[in-house]
Parts: structure tokens; sequence; C-alpha cells
């Protein structure tokens, strides 16, 4: 590689949503406001008050076309899904996949796929139970692999023959997000020339139990899953839980242009930070002032003003903190409410994805670069009263947006953590 800084573009795609499968049945689905929220009877019959949630369709008809028997028998749904979406990732750039008799690993590429809280589930059911009956002999030889976060990036270096960095990273909902932009700075520091980066999250009642129990799942639309999710409206009671995984292929543009790759846009800035529970901030309430300083380094990084921003893809979860980060981005980007960027939130469509939600709406945000629209939000025609004065930049219905330049995406976890990247159209 050269010794000049490498920009770093995304010349690959692969999303496993609520509501698609697949760049082109996802896209279609943000256009046309197609919502993968619905009522789920387990749920109900376990006495949850929220019995909505996101679940991917039909996997387990697809996902024979991805994995072997052997595989599957040492994964649980994370570890599925964050393999659907890095596999069609990796096939979306052009590259062929490796056969399982190649002599030599990618030594260029490497993958950072995040979760949240990842094989809770295969703990729950299957290692918890057998240990405490004395069944240990019965747990196998893979249930080290079946419950290690790690496993979601390894499975994935030994499918495609990966050689550089492969790790799992974790910080909540900022999973994914982080996950995009240390990838890049992997590619920004020459360390490699690819690098598969987003997060993935299982559906699972074990991991939507704890939010149940913190009442900050939407109880109130049990009847209406579609309704269910509610970002920024004044009737918004807490998140509709989701699942499912968003992956992207970041490159070196060096190398994107030597093997003729399309390109999908261009990372141009990013940044990560926390607000060390401090200023308002806690383990489930962001610091203002880390959240502004956040957006202000990536757009520091990127080398632009808060004016060219087009549109923001925001963390807007449906809780209480939603003015509140719409006011933040207003501070960061110095722009007043009806000169404010297009605003949106992709979980009114797929509910929160928890570790996949950064790399789900990641995948969304550049769709929307590359095709020239923004979607719209659902579910908050009463928008929240602190939100008035933005109205007219929350579009309900998909906008054409064929001059759409610069998108920033930002993700906000427990722990008061923070990340932002900055994605502009490849011209």
């Amino acid at each position: 590689m050269s010794n000049s800084e490498p920009r770093v573009v995304v010349t690959g795609m692969g999303v496993l949503a609520p509501n698609g499968h697949g760049l082109e049945e996802f896209g279609r689905a943000l256009r046309d406001g197609v919502s993968g929220i619905a009522f789920h009877q387990q749920l109900a019959d376990l006495n949850f008050a929220c019995q909505v949630g996101g679940v991917p369709d039909d996997v387990e008809a697809i996902q024979d076309r991805y994995l072997t028997g052997e595989e599957l028998f040492a994964m649980n749904a994370n570890m599925v899904y964050a393999a659907i979406a890095t596999v069609d990732a990796w096939t979306d750039a052009g590259l062929d996949l490796p056969g399982p008799d190649s002599a030599e690993p990618d030594w260029d590429t490497g993958g950072i796929i995040g979760t949240g809280i990842g094989g809770i589930d295969t703990i729950a059911e299957t290692l918890a139970p057998r240990t405490q009956a004395g069944r240990v002999k019965r747990l196998g030889s893979t249930m080290v692999e079946q419950i290690m976060s790690s496993g979601n990036s390894a499975r994935i270096a030994g499918k495609l023959g990966l050689g550089n960095q492969v790790s799992t990273n974790s910080s909540a909902c900022n999973t994914g997000t982080e996950a995009v932009i240390q990838g890049y700075h992997r590619i920004r520091d020459g360390l490699a020339r690819r690098m598969l980066a987003g997060g993935s999250e299982g559906h699972s009642h074990y991991i939507w139990a704890g939010f149940d129990a913190m009442r900050v799942l939407n109880r109130t639309k049990n009847d209406d899953p579609e309704g269910a999710s509610r970002p920024m409206s004044a009737s918004a009671a807490g998140f509709v839980p989701g699942s499912g995984a968003g992956v992207l292929m970041l490159e070196d543009l060096d190398s994107a242009r030597e093997r003729g790759a399309r390109i999908y846009a261009e990372v141009i800035g990013c940044a990560l930070n926390c607000g060390g529970h401090r200023q308002g901030g806690s383990m489930t309430a962001p610091n203002p002032v880390s959240v502004q300083r956040c957006l202000g380094a990536a757009l520091d990084m990127a080398g632009i003003s808060g004016e060219e921003v087009d549109a923001v893809n925001g963390h807007l979860t449906a809780t209480f903190a939603d003015p509140h980060e719409v006011h933040n981005w207003a501070h960061a980007l110095g722009r007043e409410p009806r000169d404010m960027p297009w605003i949106q939130s992709t979980k009114s469509l797929i509910g929160h994805g928890l570790g996949a939600a950064g790399g789900l709406e990641c995948v969304a945000a550049v769709l929307e670069l590359h095709e020239g629209f923004v979607h719209g939000s659902l579910n908050c025609e009463d928008l929240h009263p602190e939100l008035e004065d933005y109205a007219d930049r929350i579009p309900h219905e998909s906008v054409e947006a064929p001059d759409l330049s610069i998108i920033a995406k930002a993700s906000f976890g427990f722990g008061d953590v923070n990340g932002c990247v900055i994605f502009r159209k490849f011209d």
C-alpha cells in the first residue's frame, strides 16, 4: 500500500432485516415505508408487556444456501444472521467465495462484526440447564464456539478465509456503527485493504426480557404492531426490540479501482467517544455534551461544515431521548430547526436492532446516498411538541433526493457511548 493515507469507500453491502433480506428487498421496503414489526405469540405466552418485535422472515428457508449443516450445528441465530449478511456483502463487492480447500488466507482482508448481547439464548436454553443438572458431558464439543461473542467473526473468518484483523466488538447500541469506524481506521492506517464491518443481533426473548423489565419497550401497541415503533412521536412509549444484521465492505480506494469494483459511497469522517456518566449522562442516558462533541469531531475529520450535511440518520429510538437527540444534532450542525437536513429514524420501520442497529442503519444510509432518496419515518404524524419546529425536515414518506450528497449516521448506547460516521456519495 502507498505511504499516503488511503481513502476508504464502500464496495459491498449485506443486510438481513425484519423488513427485507438483500439490498433490493430492503431498499424497496425503505422506499415504500414497509414495517417489519409483528406480534409474537411467544412473548404474550411469557407475560411480556411488549409483545411485538422485529424478526427477519424465513431465515431457515435461506440459511442452507449460505452455511453447511455442520456449520449450522454450532451456530445460534445471532451468528447465522451475521454470516448471511457478511457473505452477501462479500459477494456484492464482486469477490468470489473461497473454496473450503483454498490454501492461503486473504491477508489483506479482515472483519469486525459486532454484537450487543450475542448468544445468550444458547446459554439460557442449553449451557445453564445442562450444567446445573450435572450433564456437562452432554454439552457437546461446540458449546464454546456457540457462546463466545467472537464466534460471530470467527465463523466468518473461516468461511471467507480472512487473514487480517478478525474480531467482534461490543458497545451496546453503538456496536454496529463502532465496527464501521474501527474498520475504517484499520484501512486508513494502512493495515488492511478491505474490512467487513457491521453488527448483528439474534431474536431472543432472553435478550428482550431485560429491556421489558426496565419498562423501556412499547407496551401500548400489541394490537397494532406496525404502529408500535414511534420515534419522534408525542405518543412514543418506548422502543420496539429488533434483530438482524447489516454489514459493509470497506475498501481502500486504490484497491477498489484496481479491481474495477462498484463504489457505493465514501467514508469521509467518523468519531467515537464516551460521556463518562457525567453532565447528565449515565449507564442509560447520554451526556449531551459528549454527543455534540462526537458529532462535531466527525464533521471536523470530514473537513465539512454542518451546513453541508443533507440528511441525518439518527439513533432515534422512540424514548424520552429523541427530542434531546434532535436538539443535539441542531447544536452540532450549527443550524436552525427549519434549516436542518432531512431527519429520519430507520427504527420506525424495523425496530431497535441493538448490536445490529448501527450496521442495519449504515446500510440504509449508504443505499439512500447511492439511489438518491430519503426514507420516511413512520408513526410520527403526532410529532413530539418539542420537535414541532423541525416538522418540515422530518418526512413521513420517502422523498426523492437525486442531489443527496452527504449523510451523517450516529448511534448512542448504554454506557454513555457515542459514534458518528459520515458518508459521501462517491463521484
